[in-house]
């Protein structure tokens, strides 16, 4: 992995454990359903930010490193990338 991408991502997984973290506190303390709602929010866009980081720098690398492999080597790799996209629309 690529060291900006890897710094990037480890820095917006310390961005969803804070969020995450309020969110705990916001349970505990019994805080207004709402706004426990929004914290939730800001978890999961965090964790999605770290997705699409993660995924930019296996384009930037891993792809298109493999680009001139033929026949079923691409067609995996093309499976690798749906693949990632079934799962993420979950």
């Amino acid at each position: 992995m690529d060291e900006k991408v890897k710094r990037e991502a480890l820095q917006r997984i310390s961005i969803a454990q804070g969020h995450l973290g309020k969110v705990k506190e916001m349970l505990e303390s019994e805080a207004y359903c709402p706004d426990v709602i929004h914290q939730s929010r800001a978890v999961q866009a965090a964790l999605k930010k770290v997705d699409a980081i993660v995924f930019h720098g296996h384009l930037h690398t891993c792809v298109l490193h493999d680009l001139h492999r033929t026949g079923s080597e691409k067609e995996k790799l093309v499976d690798e990338i749906i693949d990632l996209f079934g799962k993420n629309s979950d």
